[in-house]
């Protein structure tokens, strides 16, 4: 593996300049500017809020309240004032002879309050509540894992950014080879062109230069439509306008260092352990409605008739509460049983996981090491092709060689160009998804 990595990187210092700054900034705007990651910080966001808001929870609440009632008829108290009193005056009226205790009327007094107001500041708190304790862990928990989320998807940005990447530069690459054997083919119609005139060969050999020119500049303009898919979906992918310039440095190289396997630091593998503690804190909620909760209260307020207030309409209103869940059908008992399900079905899902991940590592060290092989060899048989032609040629200008054999040697000379320029860039989208499935870029925050 290390062998290789070092080939690859030799090979690119003669070979292809790599931009490692350009496709620095081109990630760091694809980061910055992706629709998807936007709508990640939304989450987050709306998650942190959902915290801040359980934790509101633990604070008392306060609150204004007022009302004044107005009422004539309805149900009444019968008060037997003079039936019980008036005996009693008269006898003291007739001891000290005089009128001094007067008659009393008996009250008939309304059960709804007229001309009355009450109003009062009242304060609530909770003191023992393990359902708003519970709340609080969850979002919380949910909080981290919208950002584990997020560094998932940044993470396989990244890898499509780079695969794009490297497909532009393959498909300018196939660009230029094509630009460069056309002019080849153009110069051979020229010559045969020269020689038909001059009756050297017949015209066979014209009109496979022709057809040849014609099959160069067909594969030139796919090169060109392919080049434009590539940038336009590398702009896609950057939020950037389609048809946007890409800029590539040259004479950089791309250091390859050897591949220690790091899975066990997937962001996926973080998420399923965030999910498994969020599921073990559903439960604690579930069993803490065994257990009671405790509040207070607290009014202090004014309330009085023909709205007076004086010392005597004052008053103040204090207490706690409790409340214990005795038998609720054994409700709370099967949902225990429901998150005990969960936390198995998580477990097997993280084994499954890092077996996958694991598989994945490997799979991509495999295809790296091959991607690499396929480039040295591919970069051997380029340069033998180019000896052939270049001895091909110079025995056809000494008419030692007939164009077939020209043309099978410029053939074999394009198609070793091609085929290199495919293994090298097949190496670095190898050497992304290899970098993607061991969770090794390192994202910025």
């Amino acid at each position: 593996m290390i062998k290789n990595a070092v080939i690859l990187t030799v090979i690119l210092l003669g070979y292809q300049g790599y931009s490692q700054s350009k496709l620095d900034g081109y990630i760091e705007t694809g980061l910055k500017n992706n629709e998807v990651i936007k709508q990640h910080h939304f989450d987050i966001n709306k998650s942190v809020y959902a915290l801040k808001e359980a934790r509101s929870l633990f604070y008392p609440t306060v609150s204004l309240n007022g009302s004044y009632t107005r009422a004539e008829g309805g149900r009444t108290i019968d008060i037997p004032v003079g039936d019980m009193l008036n005996p009693v005056y008269n006898t003291l009226n007739q001891m000290t002879n005089s009128k001094a205790f007067p008659t009393l009327e008996n009250q008939s007094v309304l059960i709804n309050p007229n001309n009355f107001y009450d109003a009062k500041i009242h304060t609530t708190m909770p003191l023992l509540n393990f359902e708003i304790i519970y709340n609080e862990r969850i979002k919380s928990q949910q909080a981290s894992l919208q950002q584990i989320e997020l560094e998932i998807y940044k993470r396989e940005l990244v890898k499509e950014i780079k695969i794009a990447y490297y497909k532009y530069l393959q498909s300018i690459e196939g660009i230029k080879i094509y630009q460069d054997a056309l002019a080849l083919v153009k110069e051979n119609q020229r010559v045969n062109q020269s020689l038909f005139k001059n009756d050297k060969i017949n015209r066979t050999a014209v009109l496979r230069s022709d057809n040849e020119v014609i099959r160069i500049q067909a594969n030139l303009e796919t090169a060109k439509q392919v080049s434009n898919n590539a940038k336009s979906y590398f702009n896609f992918l950057l939020n950037e306008k389609l048809d946007s310039n890409i800029e590539t440095d040259d004479n950089e190289t791309l250091p390859i260092d050897a591949v220690t396997e790091n899975t066990q630091n997937r962001e996926e593998l973080l998420k399923l352990t965030q999910v498994k503690e969020l599921n073990e804190t559903v439960g604690k909620l579930t069993q803490s409605h065994w257990f009671p909760t405790v509040s207070g209260f607290a009014d202090f307020g004014f309330q009085d008739f023909d709205f007076d207030v004086n010392k005597d309409s004052q008053y103040y209103f204090a207490g706690l509460g409790l409340q214990w869940n005795i038998f609720s059908g054994n409700k709370n008992k099967y949902k225990l049983k429901q998150v005990e399900e969960d936390t198995k079905k998580i477990s097997s899902q993280t084994d499954n996981v890092k077996q996958q991940l694991l598989l994945q590592f490997q799979v991509g060290q495999n295809n790296l090491k091959s991607a690499l092989e396929q480039f040295y060899a591919n970069k051997n048989q380029k340069e033998s092709a180019k000896k052939y032609n270049d001895d091909i040629t110079k025995l056809y200008k000494e008419g030692q060689a007939i164009y077939i054999e020209l043309l099978d040697a410029q053939n074999q000379w394009v198609n070793a160009q091609l085929n290199t320029n495919i293994a090298l860039y097949n190496s670095w989208i190898a050497y992304a998804e290899l970098e993607r499935a061991n969770a090794t870029f390192t994202l910025k925050n």
